[in-house]
């Protein structure tokens, strides 16, 4: 790593004090532009281990940027990933607060529901498939509190990869039930399309991101555990989202998600 001990510390107060207080900071390669991803990483990590000492509980992770559209959308061209605690999932038909979160923008995406860990550095598709107990329609509410412009992968990365909540709906279903690859969605807001997408856009299976994953936090000394949510990676732009907005997704046969800012 890069940085020193004092400025990662330094920095995950500073991620946390803007999610507490519902602003921005800024861009933290601007201010240190020899950081590396390894230092985002041990940033989101101090956050990550003071929300958890704070009593909340974490549920999942969530994986950013394995499609096409979402790299395009960011000018960022490689995945990153963040961890979900349980005061940030809600059901289908909630009414989310919108200012609970900065820069509030949706994405559409399948959930894996594991029934068995998974563990790098050799995990596969095929692993993945064994290991999940049902795959469900997600939205994902990403929350930024680094500011946008100019921004690159370590400052997503140590803003926990601009995760900020998750809405579970639809029809939970096996994997071996339904080819992923070809599921697909309409989102709408406020009774307008404004995204489509197939979920094959995520890294040719959304299982594949997964298993990315479960290699990728084999770097990091962790693995996946039985239990976990983890959010494969939108196969849609985002869409920006303002107070009073509606949100609907429709998946088809595996069903739909609504839920309303407040």
């Amino acid at each position: 790593m890069s940085l020193s001990a004092e400025a990662i510390r330094a920095i995950a107060d500073e991620l946390a004090a803007a999610d507490r207080d519902r602003t921005l900071i800024p861009r933290i390669t601007a201010r240190h532009p020899e950081a590396t991803v390894d230092d985002a990483y041990a940033i989101q990590g101090i956050w990550r281990d003071g929300r958890i000492a704070a009593g909340r509980r974490l549920v999942g992770r969530k994986i950013g940027l394995t499609s096409r559209a979402m790299q395009q959308a960011t000018g960022i061209s490689e995945p990153d990933y963040g961890v979900m605690f349980d005061d940030t999932v809600w059901e289908s038909g909630a009414r989310i607060p919108h200012d609970r979160f900065s820069n509030v923008r949706i994405e559409v995406e399948l959930a894996f529901v594991l029934s068995a860990p998974l563990e790098g550095p050799h995990c596969t598709l095929f692993d993945v498939l064994r290991a999940t107990e049902y795959v469900t329609p997600a939205l994902e509410i990403l929350n930024s509190h680094v500011e946008l412009e100019g921004r690159t992968i370590i400052d997503t990365i140590s803003d926990n990869a601009a995760y900020g909540g998750l809405v579970l709906g639809g029809s939970p279903t096996r994997p071996d039930d339904v080819d992923l690859r070809w599921v697909s969605a309409l989102l709408y807001r406020n009774e307008t399309i404004e995204e489509t997408g197939v979920a094959a856009g995520v890294l040719n299976h959304p299982g594949t991101g997964v298993a990315w994953l479960a290699n990728k936090l084999h770097q990091h000394g962790a693995r996946l555990e039985a239990g976990e949510i983890v959010l494969a990676g939108s196969f849609t732009r985002p869409v920006w989202i303002d107070r009073g907005d509606t949100v609907l997704a429709d998946y088809g046969p595996m069903g739909a998600i609504s839920c309303r800012f407040v």
